[in-house]
């Protein structure tokens, strides 16, 4: 018997990010909207806990127990008194290292997954608490659709969305850490008055209402500049985006992925065609949302 979930890639539609907390993490008011590019998780009954990966740059994704499916296994078999005697396999979409959530939805999907296998019954309490040990991102790629993170961005309160927004994602020649993105936050606001994060309610409302034109005069992304100071070819590839016609560009979230909000697939399509002729980024993908979160789709 096998299961497998997908899951999907997330935006950061807002990034508000306050001063280093005492203990190295920053609060965040991070609006999350999941889009249609997804990963795939299968998980399979072995002799022991072993993880593959197939898709584009799957040879950037570590196959060993620092891998998030791996530890999401691990964290499950624990509490529940078994061993995490499983086959992972990732089938990979999403891109690695690029400000999308990848690992933290392979984490996510392997949870669910092995759940499923399992059969341990886990609540969704449960659930969500083992994602927010495995990482901030973690929870919300086990729920999707869209949702205010506060805390580092675990505490989720889904949002109502009106309607289905069009997104262009450019990704780059190479990754990003976010933890090297974070350390330049630090960096560039030494000394500074950071202000406490808090969510947008125009951006909120935007949401809400379905309202391309609203929302992008209200996207941003407090990691933004940080990631251009170590990536400053990523500036090129926003300028094109903007130039192609998209109603926003940004960063998303610790990048070096760029978003673009269109006003519909055709424009969608226009500026992915204009993006991929500009030379300033790896490949182009075109995507909606929002997106379901974990889901389970083969057992």
């Amino acid at each position: 018997m096998s299961v497998t979930v997908r899951v999907p890639a997330k935006v950061n539609v807002q990034l508000a990010v306050g001063a280093a907390r005492p203990d190295g993490f920053h609060d965040l008011a991070n609006v999350f909207l999941a889009v249609g590019l997804h990963d795939e998780v299968t998980v399979t009954p072995a002799d022991g806990l072993r993880v593959t990966c197939a898709g584009p740059d799957a040879g950037q994704v570590p196959l060993d127990h620092t891998n998030l499916a791996a530890r999401a296994a691990i964290a499950l078999a624990e509490r529940h008194g078994l061993q995490p005697d499983v086959h992972l396999h990732i089938a990979k979409d999403i891109p690695v290292a690029g400000g999308m959530a990848g690992g933290s939805a392979d984490g996510a999907g392997a949870l669910l997954a092995c759940d499923a296998l399992w059969g341990t019954g886990a609540s969704r309490t449960e659930l969500l608490d083992i994602c927010a040990e495995l990482g901030s991102d973690v929870p919300f790629s086990l729920v999707g659709g869209a949702a205010l993170g506060t805390g580092r961005g675990e505490k989720l309160r889904s949002l109502d969305v009106g309607g289905t927004f069009s997104w262009v994602f450019a990704m780059a020649e190479r990754g990003l850490s976010t933890p090297a993105v974070f350390r330049e936050f630090d960096r560039l606001t030494a000394g500074l008055d950071v202000p406490e994060p808090v969510a947008s309610e125009a951006l909120l409302d935007a949401l809400a209402e379905g309202d391309p034109d609203a929302l992008a005069a209200a996207v941003s992304n407090d990691l933004q500049p940080a990631a251009l100071s170590l990536f400053p070819e990523l500036a090129g590839t926003l300028a094109a985006g903007s130039a192609a016609g998209a109603l926003a560009g940004l960063v998303s979230g610790s990048g070096p992925t760029t978003a673009f909000l269109a006003r519909d697939t055709v424009s969608a399509a226009q500026i992915a065609d204009a993006l991929r002729a500009s030379g300033t980024c790896r490949t182009v993908r075109v995507a909606s949302g929002p997106a379901p979160g974990a889901t389970v789709i083969g057992a």
